[in-house]
């Protein structure tokens, strides 16, 4: 592909789009927790419940389960809601509970060997599957995946170079240009000159990309050609997309790359085997998960950083998510751990678009299901209508020929924090059968490593709203069933009314919110506190 050709068709995607989502409005402090009629955002009423309905209450203490990336569990807003089992002593290499898990104090850690090593990044499951069946002897449905799946793989490949070769001719040409410019500062008429002057054919490619796509979007900001841009910023902007590209073809597609059995060392193809892994429950990124576990459940009313939903929580960390696809079977064994060890509540913010052992997973679910645990799941962040196109893991099982759903599960998509047509988050999967209910998954602030806030997008924020809405249901009302708060939850959301962008259109398709998820609301803490205190009163008559 043509270097001009290959500038229109990701730069788009990098620096300018960064630019023009930096002149967006930004989100009101909190949001998630707000209320819609005092605050004019569709928060969950965390702050109107606790003020108006909890005053005086007593409550029990929920654990929630976060399988994640890892929780930095020293954070200063999560290290007094860390679950501690108390029947391990810590450091002292002995499995003191009997549990098959030496140490596990905060959780544990399935993507990590027993010499205390970690498995970081990891490829996708499309990779992995076209691994599984290229040297396989392929049945006639075998051989038509495979065949889809390398296609996919080929294309990716080849399309991955492109991006590296381009990023990286990028990232030289605005260096050039600098060199040229000697001093003088990287203004759009200093550039003109270099272009004039130039005979290198890419510095003139980049000095126009800069003239014709860059500057466009500072101008629509209020620059004019006399304001100086930092080429070190617009160089870092690359590189970043660079570093993107670059790992997407070193691991995500890289059929050569596996980490599990140099790390992991289990028998990866035993989905019985449950005893491998080892404590550490922060990992080398937990980034992701740290920022979910504060969303449920950070201290709150601790004047440090900010409130989690929940205020009777501990939070139990289960890593098994890598930088790539989560392995079917970390997640059933996630969940069984998760489920033995007491957590009532398990958020799983994570997906993918291929298998590869659903039924480990789904046996882990019902599982869970006979113990009482509600599991929250994230819709994905692909846009994608999931009634149509794969998504997993799902809330669907198959009893003989029968597919039935769990009653336990509830998927999750996310919600913006503007009103009207915008609602729904731009990234946000959907599904009229297949998502139940919308959260607060844009602009949410919550805790990130090393005593660090951050605010970041995604159903994976959405969904540990979820789970904190429904861990402060259940530890006011612990006489409600799973199938109850469950019940509770779906069917006290609070409707969005009007037609709405569907999410991946670019604001040119509308349709209701009943469109895109079954309830048609987003989940609110306020009424489904309400509705418990209902069912309650109602099974003591």
């Amino acid at each position: 592909m043509k270097l001009r050709n290959l500038v229109l068709s990701a730069y788009l995607a990098t620096a300018a789009f960064t630019a023009q989502a930096q002149q967006e409005a930004k989100a009101p402090d909190n949001w998630f927790n707000l209320d819609y009629d005092n605050d004019g955002v569709r928060g969950v009423s965390t702050e109107k419940a606790y003020e108006e309905l909890l005053k005086g209450k007593k409550s029990t203490k929920i654990i929630v389960s976060i399988i994640d990336s890892g929780v930095d569990e020293e954070h200063e807003d999560l290290k007094d809601v860390m679950w501690v089992n108390e029947g391990e002593i810590a450091g002292n290499g002995i499995d003191d509970d009997n549990n098959g898990y030496i140490d596990d104090v905060h959780g544990w850690n399935f993507i990590g060997g027993k010499d205390g090593s970690n498995v970081n990044q990891d490829q996708l499951e499309i990779t992995r599957l076209y691994v599984y069946l290229k040297d396989k002897k392929r049945n006639k449905k075998e051989e038509a995946q495979y065949q889809e799946i390398k296609k996919t793989i080929d294309d990716e490949t080849n399309s991955n170079m492109q991006q590296i070769q381009f990023y990286t001719t990028l990232i030289s040409s605005f260096e050039k240009i600098d060199v040229a410019l000697d001093g003088k500062p990287f203004t759009y008429n200093n550039v003109e000159e270099v272009k004039n002057s130039t005979k290198d054919e890419k510095v003139t490619v980049a000095a126009r990309l800069f003239q014709n796509m860059i500057y466009p979007q500072m101008e629509a900001g209020g620059s004019t050609k006399g304001d100086t841009l930092e080429i070190k910023e617009l160089t870092g902007q690359l590189q970043g997309a660079l570093d993107y590209y670059e790992g997407r073809a070193k691991y995500y597609y890289n059929t050569d790359f596996d980490p599990r059995s140099e790390i992991v060392k289990d028998d990866y193809m035993n989905s019985k085997e449950k005893y491998y892994g080892n404590n550490d429950v922060t990992g080398p990124d937990a980034l992701h998960g740290t920022h979910v576990a504060g969303i449920v459940g950070a201290s709150r009313g601790n004047d440090v950083g900010m409130d989690g939903v929940a205020d009777n929580v501990v939070l139990m960390s289960v890593r098994t998510v890598p930088d790539g696809d989560e392995r079917d079977k970390d997640v059933a064994n996630a969940i069984r751990y998760s489920v033995d060890n007491g957590a009532k509540i398990i958020n799983m913010s994570f997906g993918k678009g291929y298998k590869f052992d659903k039924k480990a997973v789904d046996k882990a679910v019902c599982y869970a299901q006979k113990k009482g645990v509600l599991l929250v799941h994230a819709a994905g962040n692909s846009h994608l209508d999931t009634d149509t196109e794969a998504n997993y893991p799902n809330k669907y099982w198959k009893d003989k020929n029968t597919k039935k759903p769990f009653y336990n599960w509830i998927e999750v998509g996310a919600l913006s924090w503007k009103d009207g047509a915008d609602a729904p988050a731009t990234f946000s999967n959907y599904g009229a059968r297949n998502v139940d209910l919308f959260a607060p998954g844009v602009d949410i602030y919550s805790t990130t490593p090393d005593n660090g806030y951050q605010a970041l997008n995604g159903t994976s924020m959405a969904s540990p709203v979820v789970a904190g809405v429904a861990a402060l249901v259940w530890s006011y009302y612990p006489e409600l069933t799973v199938k109850e708060l469950r019940q509770v939850l779906v069917e006290s959301t609070i409707k969005v009314e009007g037609k709405v962008y569907i999410p991946g259109s670019q604001g040119q398709k509308e349709a209701t919110f009943k469109d895109l998820s079954n309830t048609g609301g987003v989940v609110n803490a306020y009424s489904a506190l309400v509705a418990a205190e209902k069912i309650v009163n109602a099974k003591k008559k």
